[in-house]
């Protein structure tokens, strides 16, 4: 399974669109405290995420205890600031995987990055630029590790048109 993972995220408009992605992907989300924004019934209501009780969401008081349970795991620490490109891993499919995201004004703490010099990875980018929309950066991830598992079952991989066929445009 996937788990995408969230150290003390920030917007909560970036959580409820990587929220939407686990959603539509079945990959399980991770918030690690401290949250800069409500998560409770009220507000999810009030923000309009219908699609919220479709995600399977963990929540953590702190990333010292998300790290004390899963810091063995499958990790993979996406930052600017890593050597190595994401499109070059090899992501297992054949057990849990983690994508680690750090809040948007920081990112992931230096320290922790140290720890998993090879699991750090970065999306590239042209070098002036300080960094992708943390959503953004989701969703290239999550569906890299899709893509290299084939987009296996329950992926839909045939759109329908609403109103007419495809056979139409032969």
């Amino acid at each position: 399974m996937l788990h995408v993972v969230l150290f003390e995220p920030e917007i909560p408009q970036n959580t409820g669109n990587i929220a939407r992605t686990c959603a539509a992907t079945g990959t399980h989300l991770h918030l690690v405290k401290p949250l800069g924004f409500s998560i409770d019934e009220r507000a999810v209501r009030r923000a309009g995420l219908d699609y919220w009780k479709d995600v399977r969401i963990s929540t953590w008081e702190s990333t010292a205890e998300f790290l004390s349970v899963h810091g063995s795991d499958e990790l993979y620490l996406f930052t600017t600031k890593a050597r190595r490109s994401y499109e070059t891993v090899a992501y297992p499919q054949d057990r849990d995987v983690y994508l680690v995201f750090g809040k948007e004004s920081r990112g992931i703490e230096e320290e922790i990055l140290l720890c998993y010099p090879e699991r750090s990875v970065r999306i590239p980018m042209v070098d002036e630029t300080r960094s992708l929309n943390l959503s953004n950066s989701v969703a290239i991830g999550v569906y890299e590790y899709y893509r290299q598992g084939g987009f296996a079952s329950p992926f839909n991989k045939m759109g329908e048109l609403h109103r007419h066929t495809w056979e139409e445009s032969l």
